[in-house]
Parts: structure tokens; sequence; C-alpha cells
């Protein structure tokens, strides 16, 4: 007889692993005790060797499907004569394991809670092993109920049974719960006063009534209305100060999603998995659901909560597709707090669709196109955080705060990096109340300690103060990453490459080393050192920041570089800024790429202003689709200061010369799409004679013609060519590069 000491560390708590080593250990004969822990989950075992190997052969190539296994590490002890098999209670000690996501239910949940005879029949939280919430409601580990927010919630004597039968699929799980001793919903009017009745039937007879219903799901309350209704959506879009941007859907099934979107083998697959993310499906037609969405694109995920199942099934009339928007104020966080959505949205909702369960980590939802098989991230959260992202050196006591539009942090522990869920841009208190929050509650989850601080170069990022008052507060070291190079060692790190790298980095606006803005780079190096080796023909704006909003601002500065000025739309106060751009006060030159899609758009369209973040680029993707691109590339280039340019003056006289002889925008749209792309080739031809990896990143490269047109042109001409797929290629991927950095040469 052999006794055999195990700890196995990833995701191994509240997956069920605890159930699943106890059968396996019957199964194979062997006696002994597990526990969780704060490394993970310890276990000891003792039976015929033989045995005890094909328990470790079985947790590395079967473990259960929500576990992720990174590490088991054995070593035999003297035998005990033991007999039968225990699981302990939990030891505590310094966090080191790791936290499932929140997941969609399992077929076995779903299908007992339709049966009319089950105890389970319409319960909106039920759960088991295999499914349920997870890190939203976990507050510290090891993950026990006491640690959740369930700890309020005591089992009944069922639940109980359940809880301690081996032959449960709900044996040691944690939220278990049914109607007589969980979390409960109910519905209250739009004055508050709580509704008699079954509060899902409620909520679906506002909802199919034209109304419009806050609905708390497991990481936050959205805004739910009828998709098909144009009226719904417009009263929502004027109650939520939301006038153009594209809201997201929720569909009963893949059949209801594809009545208005192409759904392929891969999107489908993402679509239906326990991480049940929003995807960026492309439209039947075109210009159709204009109400929803002007591009030609539109966010759908389907229900991830038996609640929100529940809600869309039509049982008591409602719609099979509804809008479901994050419920919060302009530029805040998603609420999580009944009391707080009651007080924010009066006189939004018509109804509020609630419950008594606490979210313990706000966790929106998270949004991705699917490219190659894989996602590619607007934001990485729901389903996907906090799972580490598995690093190819050790990273261990960096902490990285990432830029501040789209607000990020990353911390080391090992090999991996800890990204935080979706925050927003942190250009406010509540914002960044929630940054510091989420980062709190990382550092304390997962046991993490900071020893070295790396922020972006930009002085003003309200993340570069953050980790300034860090540095002075704790008297770490503090680095500062320029802001293209960190999105290059993102793709990197993101790919798990360790060598040089030829980099492709086109975003909107980020500090450069000249203490210029920057933003169509090419970049040569890797983790200890970079070198700009390209960009594009700088233009000023007029005003700084103000152009990203006030579009008309940049084609004017086009125009008037280009040498045509007359080109440009008409606008308040365009004669101003013409002669702001004529003395160069108050303007800014920047070689940013979002800024220059802006201009182009608005030279092709007269539109002179956007109304969110990135529309600018994401209508003239749309503009362009399917359309004959018009012959505008003009291959100028010229260096200066050991930086090769790309002089786009031709390009826009071309662009609006043809305008003026009648082309089409949509033609030209795509047009200036494809010399982007055929630029992008250029240039590494020219500067990466060595022929090393080409990495894209920036947000720019999730305008999918782009992401395809350059990939596809890199590759053809014999470049290996990485994006990203594991976090956002925007500036919320950002902080994984800062840390990549940061810990290759952590002394500096």
């Amino acid at each position: 007889m052999t006794r055999r000491h195990f700890l196995i560390e990833g995701i191994v708590q509240g997956v069920g692993f605890r159930p699943y080593v106890h059968r396996l250990a019957r199964q194979l004969g062997l006696s002994g005790w597990a526990r969780n822990t704060a490394a993970g989950l310890e276990l000891e075992l003792e039976g015929p060797a033989a045995a005890l190997d094909a328990f470790g052969e079985a947790l590395r190539t079967a473990p259960p499907p929500l576990a992720v296994v990174e590490g088991v590490h054995t070593r035999d002890i003297p035998p005990t004569g033991e007999a039968g098999f225990v699981i302990r209670p939990s030891a505590g000690g310094e966090a080191a394991t790791l936290v499932s996501p929140d997941l969609a239910p399992c077929a076995a949940c779903l299908a007992e809670m339709q049966n009319p005879k089950g105890r389970r029949y319409r319960y909106p939280f039920i759960n088991c092993t295999d499914c349920g919430p997870r890190f939203s409601i976990i507050r510290r580990l090891p993950y026990d109920r006491p640690a959740t927010t369930m700890a309020g919630f005591q089992m009944c004597p069922d639940c109980a049974a359940e809880y301690k039968d081996i032959r449960s699929r709900r044996y040691h799980a944690q939220p278990n719960c049914c109607p007589a001793c969980g979390p409960r919903a109910f519905y209250l009017d739009a004055a508050g006063a709580r509704q008699p009745g079954d509060p899902i039937a409620l909520a679906q007879k506002t909802l199919a009534a034209g109304g419009i219903v806050a609905v708390k799901g497991t990481g936050g309350i959205h805004l739910a209305c009828r998709a098909d209704s144009p009226e719904a959506v417009a009263r929502l879009r004027q109650r939520k100060h939301r006038p153009e941007k594209p809201l997201a859907l929720m569909a009963r099934d893949r059949a209801a999603a594809a009545r208005w979107c192409v759904i392929t083998k891969e999107e489908a697959a993402l679509l239906e998995s326990p991480r049940r993310p929003i995807l960026l499906l492309e439209k039947l037609d075109p210009a159709g659901e204009s109400w929803l969405s002007a591009t030609a694109r539109l966010g759908v995920m389907l229900p991830y909560t038996p609640l929100h199942i529940l809600l869309l099934d039509g049982t008591f009339g409602g719609p099979g597709l509804l809008v479901m928007t994050s419920a919060n104020c302009p530029g805040c966080p998603v609420l999580i707090d009944n009391g707080q959505a009651l007080e924010a949205l009066a006189g939004v909702a018509d109804g509020f669709l609630l419950h008594d369960r606490p979210i313990a980590n706000r966790c929106d939802d998270s949004l991705a196109l699917v490219w190659r098989g894989k996602p590619v991230f607007f934001r990485r959260s729901r389903g996907y955080a906090p799972q580490p992202i598995p690093l190819a050196r050790e990273a261990g006591g960096v902490l990285a705060f990432g830029a501040e539009q789209k607000g990020s942090f990353a911390a080391g522990r090992g090999r991996h990096a800890f990204v935080n869920q979706y925050i927003g841009d942190l250009k406010n208190a509540e914002t960044m109340d929630h940054y510091r929050a989420a980062l709190a509650g990382t550092l304390g989850l997962f046991g993490l300690a900071p020893q070295v601080l790396v922020c972006d170069l930009h002085p003003d990022y309200a993340s570069t103060r953050e980790a300034e008052g860090w540095a002075a507060r704790l008297g770490l070291p503090l680095r500062r990453v320029q802001h293209h190079w960190a999105h290059m060692a993102a793709c990197m790190a993101d790919n798990r490459l360790t060598g040089p790298a030829f980099g492709l980095v086109w975003d909107g606006t980020g500090l450069g080393e000249d203490g210029q803005t920057w933003g169509a780079e090419c970049l040569i190096g890797d983790y200890t050192s970079c070198r700009r080796a390209g960009s594009i023909r700088p233009v000023l704006l007029p005003g700084g920041d103000v152009c990203a909003v006030e579009i008309g601002r940049t084609a004017l500065a086009l125009a008037t570089d280009a040498g045509c000025p007359e080109a440009a739309p008409g606008f308040p106060r365009r004669a101003g800024v013409a002669a702001l751009l004529q003395s160069g006060y108050r303007c800014v030159p920047s070689s940013g790429m979002g800024r220059l899609f802006d201009g182009v758009y608005a030279l092709l369209t007269g539109r002179t202003a956007a109304g969110y973040d990135g529309q600018a680029p994401a209508l003239l993707e749309a503009l362009a689709q399917g359309a004959p691109p018009a012959d505008l590339y003009r291959p100028v280039y010229y260096e200066e200061n050991g930086v090769r340019r790309f002089d786009t003056r031709p390009l826009i006289r071309a662009l609006c010369a043809q305008k003026a002889a009648g082309v089409s925008p949509a033609a030209l749209a795509a047009g200036f799409q494809q010399a982007v792309c055929r630029m992008a080739l250029d240039q590494c031809r020219a500067l990466n004679p060595d022929n090393l990896p080409v990495v894209l990143s920036g947000g720019v490269f999730l305008n999918r013609a782009l992401l395809e047109g350059v990939t596809a042109l890199l590759e053809g001409a014999g470049y290996r060519v990485y994006t990203h797929s594991r976090v956002s290629p925007s500036d919320e991927g950002l902080a994984l590069g800062q840390l990549a950095i940061a810990a290759a040469r952590p002394e500096t």
C-alpha cells in the first residue's frame, strides 16, 4: 500500500472538484481525504500504487468540465492505514488558487428547471457543481459558502441532503439552493412598490406591452425592452440618453438570433458556450434594424442565468428578442445594488425584476467578434474574468495600472497575469471608485503583494496618478512605459511570444517619447527595449482631444494639410478652427490612425460630430462593406528623424477629388481601408527586413475589415502574423503589455 500527497493548482474550487475526486477515489478503491486550501485542492490518498497512478492521470486528462488544472504536485508519504474517504473543512492561509468565472446553466439544471414535477420548477437560481454563479458571489478564498454572498441563505434539509450525497451533482455545490431556502426574485412597479404574483410573468407582460424593465442578473443590472419595437427602443434611448450607440440584444436561442443575423458554426459554438459573451454578428440585411444599430452588425448574446432564460421563454407572452443594455448613469459603472437601481432608474424603468442575492463583484457582459475561430474582445469580462492569462515568464509582484480611456490593470503571480473585468473610462469619480474597488478586490482575493508598479507615460491619465499615489504610499518603484510599446508587448504576451517582433500598433492617441501624440506606429522590439521605425504624417488637431468628438475639425485639418480645405464639411465655428490651423495655436500634432479614420469619415459623409467613442470608424467600416474599392492608394513616404512616414496628403487629395467627381462614398470608404492595408504591407517590407513576427494591436484592429485585410496581405507576403485573442487589442488590454515589460526588467 502507498500513500500519496497531491496539491492541485488552477481553477479547482467552485467547479465540483472535491466531489469529482471523491467519486474517482471510490471508483479506484482509494482511501484518504480532500480539502480546499488557499493554494488549491489538497489530497492524501492511500491504496495500490497503480491505482494512485491512474488517479493522477485522470486528474490531468479528464478533470471536471469547468476546471482548469494548471499543476499537479505529488509526493509519497508513510501509509496510515486510513479507511474510507472524507472531505475535510477548508484550510486558510495565503491565497494562491484561482476562481471560476460565472457560467451559464448546464443542460441538467435546465431540464430540471423545466420539469413541472420537480421542486425547482421555474426556479430562477437553480445551479449545481457544473454551472452557475462563481466570481460574482465570492468575497474571499477558500471558496466555501460562508465566503460568498450565499452566506445569508441557510440550506433547507432537502438541499443539505443533496450537498452531502456523493451521488448528487450538487455534492458540495456551495451555491446550492431551492425555492424554500435560496434567493428569491420579485417585481416592483415604476414607483418601487412590490407587486403580487409571479415576478417573471409581471416582467414579461410589461415588456410585451412595450415597457422598459430593469433586470438584475449575475454581475449587474440591465435595462430591457422589446428589440422588435422601434417605439420601445426609442423610449429607452431617450430615457437612457443614448441616442445612437448600438444596443446589445439577448435572444431566446440561436434560432431567435438567426431571424436577424448570419451565424457561422464558430459563432454558434461561442454563442451557446457556458461563457455566453455578446457577439458582434453580421446582419442578414446590412441596413436593417437601424433602430438598434446603424452599423452592419448586431451585438447578440443568449441568456446566461436561469432568470434570463425564464424571462425570454415566452410563457406569459414575452418576446424572444430583447434589448439588454447595462443599467448605468452616463459614464458610470453598471448598477448592482437594488436600492441604488430604484433611485438611479426612477423615470427610466417601468418596472424592476430584481432579486435578493447580493453581487460581490460587479461584472459587465463580455463583448467580442469571432475571427478565425477565436474571440477578439472589445471587452473581456463576465464568463472570462477572473481567469488569469498564462504567461511565458515569471511576473510575480508586478502591478500594471493600464491607461485611462478603457481602464484596466494587470497583477502578476508566478506565470499568471490577473487582468480585471470590464471597468470603463476613468474620467469620472464613480468609474474611478470601481477601478479602485476592483483592484483592491483582485489583490485581496488572490493574495497579490505588489513590489514593482508600472503605468503609462502620460502624466495626466487618472491611472498614472493612481500609480504615483501607490508608489508614494508604499515606497515602491514606479516604471513608466510608452503607450504603443505596451500595446505591442500586450499582443506578444497574448500569444506567449518571447523574442523580438515587428509591431503595427494603430489606435486613436497615445503619448509618444517625443512628447507628441502617436497612434499609427511601426515598432521594433521586445519586452526590454523598443524603437519607433515608422508612422504616418502627423496632422494638427485644432483643440486637441475635442477632435475625438468634433470630427469635422479633423476633416478640416486633413483637407487643409492636403491643400484642399474647400473639401471639408461646414460646421459651427469653422472659420475659427481654420484660424487655429493657420496659426498653429492650440493645435496638437497627431499621427493617430483613429483620428485619420474620424476625419476621412467626415470628409466622405459631411458628418461633423461623433455620438460615442469609435462611432466614425465603425460607420466607415459599415459604409465600405461590400463596395468595390476606389483606387486611392498613393505610396508616398518620407523619412523624418529616423522614422519612415506615410504621407497622407496624396491619399486625401485623391479621396476629395474622386468624391467631387461623383464616386460613391461607399467605394471611397472601401478604397480608403484598402489603402491603409496596403500601407501596412509596404511599411513592413521596408522596415522588417529580418522577417520578425508581426503583431497587430491597438483599438483600430477592432475594425474587422482592417484586421482581415492587413493579416491577409502580410501572410500572403510570407510574414507570421499574430493578433489578440485573450485580451482586447484596445487600451483595455494594454496593462498586460505593461506587466510583461516590467517583468522582463523589474529592476528598472
